[in-house]
């Protein structure tokens, strides 16, 4: 049977499914049934998480500004004991904990006291993620009117200002101040996803690896310190690239790790590398400069050379509010760039002239997709 045939019955089933399940007496009647209650009971929970979403993000970003991940990892506390430390009243403290302990940042301990649940223990080991949640004050002020910024009514956004080189009409003239604050968020956004990379897409066969929009050398810095043969090359903005000569020089790279400024768009990027990496910066850019940036790196790898791209991609099974949801709203807020699934980014790929696409898979999807090509030999 053709598709188009199929496709009007198909919809005709949803739309009749769509309505009973909207149905306020078929939800009583599916939430009081012993075969049914469960999914009914499953669903309202995730209805109601994602009507208080903004809340919970609150209580963690108290969690996180209070620094209750740092003082709990010493050791359980009593509610008396945390007050003072965290400058708030015994009944604020209390309040907090119970919030933290519904969303299993905290956990009790017996005798009153309060010690790290499963994720407030993860967060503890993992500060990329307190950085992203105090950069987060940005986005949701941008968020708050999320018709107006879909439809393109807000003024400048703020996230627009803080990544400047989104909107510069010359990114290579920002100065030092300006990338200061976006620089730092984006080292520890790399830290978050090295390993999971590193440990996915071994570099150690290459020689060369050229990481372009590499930030202050953060990424770079522990692919160095896992193999210590490599020659490494970093591109970013020019106030970006110096920063990335201090971390270089103080982890003891300078010998091996050089750092150029420039802007992909006005300049080449250093050739000679037989690897390039692009760690959470294709997604920043709409389609057109992408394919320019991915065009660029095919121009500076020697023949034969691997390009690496690893973001949080559209789509990825087990993540897909990651991709779809967070960096959507997020890149609009920015204002450049969009997710792509990783069959678009294939496709870009193939575009520039990238040869032997594949995926490859990471143990953490939340984190980074990697799709990797080949310049022809």
């Amino acid at each position: 049977m053709p598709v188009d045939a199929v496709l009007p019955w198909l919809d005709r089933w949803h739309t009749a499914r769509d309505r009973v399940l909207a149905s306020r007496r078929f939800q009583r009647w599916a939430a009081g049934f012993p075969l049914t209650r469960w999914v009914a009971r499953r669903r309202a929970r995730a209805l109601f998480d994602l009507c208080a979403g903004f809340v919970y993000s609150q209580v963690l970003a108290a969690f996180v500004r209070l620094r209750l991940p740092e003082i709990l990892l010493e050791g359980p506390r009593t509610v008396a004991a945390l007050a003072p430390r965290l400058a708030l009243s015994e009944s604020a403290t209390a309040r907090l904990l119970a919030a933290a302990v519904s969303l299993r940042l905290a956990a009790p301990r017996g005798g009153g006291r309060f010690g790290l649940g499963p994720l407030g223990a993860a967060l503890a080991g993992n500060s990329g993620v307190a950085a992203m949640v105090e950069h987060h004050a940005l986005l949701y002020g941008d968020l708050a009117d999320p018709v107006a910024l879909l439809r393109g009514e807000r003024p400048p956004t703020g996230l627009s200002g803080y990544w400047a080189y989104a909107s510069a009409s010359d990114p290579a003239a920002l100065d030092g101040e300006r990338v200061a604050a976006y620089t730092s968020l984006m080292a520890a956004s790399q830290t978050l996803v090295a390993d999971e990379i590193l440990d996915a897409y071994p570099l150690g066969g290459h020689r060369t690896v050229l990481d372009v929009g590499g930030g202050d050398g953060a990424f770079l810095a522990r692919v160095g310190a896992r193999w210590p043969a490599l020659r490494l090359l970093l591109f970013d903005l020019p106030p970006v690239a110096e920063r990335a000569r201090s971390r270089f020089a103080a982890c003891g790279l300078a010998d091996r790790a050089t750092a150029y400024g420039g802007d992909f768009r006005s300049a080449p990027l250093p050739r000679g590398a037989d690897a390039a990496t692009l760690v959470r910066v294709l997604h920043d850019h709409d389609d057109e400069p992408a394919l320019a940036l991915l065009a660029a790196v095919w121009e500076a790898l020697a023949p034969g050379g691997t390009v690496l791209v690893a973001e949080p991609m559209s789509g990825t099974a087990g993540a897909e509010p990651v991709g779809d949801a967070y960096f959507g709203f997020y890149l609009l807020a920015m204002g450049s760039g969009r997710p792509r699934s990783a069959r678009e980014v294939e496709a870009l790929l193939a575009r520039a002239g990238f040869e032997r696409i594949r995926r490859l898979a990471t143990r953490n999807p939340v984190a980074a997709s990697i799709v990797v090509g080949r310049r022809p030999s």
